[in-house]
């Protein structure tokens, strides 16, 4: 308003902006003040004429009108001279003058506006790249079909992306035309991704197994499953002495759902809060013992407090001990990669597979465990102690894919399939 009143209808705001005008002692007495940002025709020049003084820019001169004083003086801003009209007694009136610059003014900022726009959407095109997840390219109708059926699969789009180019590379033009021949090759590679825990052995007396894992995965019911096939033969004698215990002295039924178990096979279960108990009872049995298997609290992987605390306890058990992983097969490829992360301070040797009898997608926990090229030991199917637990196979995950014809005979000549002995014939 104070601009206005000055320079009257020459004056053509552009912008404004609220700013500190200093003031006072260390600037502590400093005041609210506009910036504004025009232009204003020279006076005594021609209308479509402007004032060219030295140092000619592109940018206008800022006019400044304090909020609580006089109007500040505004210098008339200086046209370049490419935008400068030609002669004196040119036929551009002011008024086209100014509409010309408004308009240059709102094509600056939409050019602005628009790399923004450009740049942001080259980020996420990128990304999308980097993820195997933009169609940049045309692909031969089989990798299309086979990428279909691995997203049906749920693996993980790093995974898929890895596994296309290698198609890409590895397969010639003539040979992608097989499909059949090509999803052997896919299935192959898909199985060579698959690490089987080696080191199943009783070398070391007392050997001790202790099973971690989030919240709901079944490990109580695994460790019967595994007491039962170590600890009992085909006629139902012991053929190792086997004790059980548990940490869990949280969950509500938890000691006693172990308990229960260790009567019925007629193995002694005890139960841990505290390291020195640990300690206490492995040292009591460890002459008389061959197997001890642990059962855990389930945690949220997210809680460091609590894991750190259990494994604080857990350590009692010596670096002998071989500590496994239990996941869910229903669990997504994004909670198993940070579930796999989380309990990594554990150490555990292996991961142990549950519930793989009530999906029928393993793309996640196939593309989980190769990216962190962590080894399987076993595979459970159900809640039935001791039968639906088996020695882990690469077989069983490639028949549990699906949309894949697969080939038993020949896969099965890639990955022998040593799981399928009945569980009772353990060593």
């Amino acid at each position: 308003m104070k601009a206005k009143e000055k320079y009257g209808e020459r004056l053509t705001i552009l912008k404004q902006e609220a700013v500190k005008i200093p003031g006072g002692f260390l600037n502590l007495f400093s005041q609210e003040g506009v910036r504004i940002t025009g232009f204003i025709p020279a006076i005594g020049m021609g209308q479509g004429q402007y004032r060219a003084g030295a140092g000619a820019s592109d940018t206008p001169a800022p006019l400044k009108a304090p909020v609580s004083g006089e109007a500040a003086n505004v210098p008339a801003a200086n046209m370049p001279a490419a935008n400068m009209p030609a002669a004196r007694g040119a036929a551009t009136t002011f008024a086209e003058e100014k509409e010309k610059i408004l308009a240059m003014a709102n094509a600056g900022k939409e050019s602005a506006a628009l790399k923004e726009v450009l740049t942001e959407i080259k980020s996420i095109k990128e990304k999308l790249e980097s993820q195997g997840l933009a169609g940049s390219r045309e692909e031969h109708p089989t990798l299309n079909r086979i990428d279909e059926i691995l997203i049906l699969n749920d693996f993980p789009a790093a995974y898929r992306k890895s596994l296309l180019d290698r198609g890409r590379e590895e397969i010639t033009l003539g040979g992608l035309d097989n499909y059949n021949a090509v999803q052997d090759k896919f299935l192959e590679w898909i199985g060579e991704s698959v690490k089987i825990y080696g080191n199943d052995t009783f070398k070391v007396r007392p050997r001790i197994m202790i099973l971690v894992g989030p919240t709901g995965v079944g490990k109580t019911t695994t460790i019967a499953k595994l007491a039962a096939n170590f600890g009992i033969d085909d006629k139902a004698n012991q053929k190792r002495r086997i004790v059980l215990i548990t940490i869990d002295t949280y969950r509500i039924g938890a000691r006693e759902h172990l308990e229960k178990y260790g009567e019925l096979l007629e193995f002694p279960c005890y139960s841990v809060s505290e390291y020195d108990e640990m300690k206490k009872i492995l040292a009591l049995h460890a002459d008389a013992v061959d197997l001890f298997l642990i059962d855990t609290i389930g945690r949220n992987p997210r809680d460091m407090v609590q894991l750190g605390e259990m494994k604080q306890l857990l350590s009692a058990c010596g670096t002998l001990a071989e500590t496994h992983l239990a996941v869910a097969a229903t669990t997504k490829a994004s909670d198993l990669k940070e579930i796999l992360q989380q309990f990594e301070a554990f150490d555990y040797r292996s991961v142990l597979v549950t519930k793989m009898d009530e999906t029928i997608r393993m793309g996640n926990v196939i593309g989980a465990l190769a990216e962190k090229g962590k080894s399987v030991s076993y595979m459970t199917f159900g809640q039935k102690v001791p039968t639906d637990i088996r020695k882990a196979s690469v077989i069983q995950f490639l028949i549990n894919l699906e949309g894949f014809r697969v080939n038993r005979v020949k896969m099965e000549e890639k990955f022998p399939d040593k799981g399928h002995e009945q569980m009772q014939k353990w060593r």
